[in-house]
C-alpha cells in the first residue's frame, strides 16, 4: 500500500515502513506483513475517529453524545434504555454515564424519566431533536464512508467487510469482557 506523499505525511509520525522497519530492527520475530495490517488498522482507526469527532463538533455535538444518541437508535424504537444498560453498553462508570445524561437533557437531546412500571428505575429517552443531530451525523458520515471506500468494488467491500468481522470476532473471542471498554486504555 503506498504512504501519503510528503505533502499530506504527518513528520511527527514515522510512515508504516519506518515503522515496521524500526520494529523489525529492535525485534527479529517480526511479521512485516501482520505489522503492516494492525498498524494500518490502528492508524486508519485513529484517523476516522478524528474526522468522526470534527463532524459531530459541526452539529454542537461531541464524540461522548454521539455515542449515546447511536445507543440509543440502535436499541430501537421508541429508543429508551435506563441508565446503567447505556453505561454497560458504552463502557462507561454510572457516574460518568449520569453526567452525561445530565448535559444532553440540558440540550434537548434525550429525556429522564421515571419508569411508569417501576418508580425506582430511570428511563433515558431520545427526543425528536436528539434524532434529528443523529439523523444528520449520519448522513455527513455516509459522505465521508462513501468517499474513503470509493476505489473498492462492492466485491471488495464484501470481502473485507468479511475479512474485518471474522478479525473483530477474533479479539472479541479472546477479550470477550472488553467490549466497548476503554478505562483498560488510561
Amino acid at each position: 500500500m503506498p504512504e501519503p506523499s510528503d505533502a499530506t505525511h504527518d513528520p511527527a509520525e514515522p510512515s508504516l515502513e519506518e515503522q515496521i522497519a524500526a520494529y523489525q530492527r529492535e525485534f527479529q520475530d517480526l511479521d512485516p506483513q501482520v505489522e503492516q495490517v494492525v498498524s494500518a488498522l490502528q492508524r486508519l482507526n485513529r484517523r476516522m475517529n478524528v474526522a468522526y469527532g470534527r463532524q459531530t463538533a459541526t452539529l454542537g455535538l461531541s464524540n461522548a453524545e454521539w455515542e449515546v444518541l447511536k445507543a440509543l437508535v440502535v436499541s430501537g424504537a421508541p429508543y429508551r434504555l435506563g441508565p446503567g444498560e447505556l453505561a454497560k453498553r458504552l463502557g462507561l462508570t454510572p457516574a460518568a454515564m449520569t453526567h452525561r445524561i445530565d448535559r444532553m437533557a440540558s440540550e434537548g437531546l434525550v429525556t429522564r424519566e421515571r419508569d411508569e412500571a417501576n418508580r425506582v428505575r430511570v428511563i433515558v429517552e431520545l427526543t425528536h431533536e436528539g434524532r434529528e443531530k443523529w439523523l444528520e451525523a449520519m448522513r455527513l458520515a455516509t459522505v465521508f464512508e462513501e468517499d474513503l471506500l470509493q476505489d473498492l468494488s462492492s466485491d471488495d467491500r464484501h470481502r473485507l467487510g468479511d475479512v474485518l468481522t471474522r478479525l473483530l470476532r477474533r479479539v472479541e473471542d479472546a477479550q470477550p469482557d472488553a467490549e466497548g471498554r476503554l478505562n483498560d486504555l488510561d
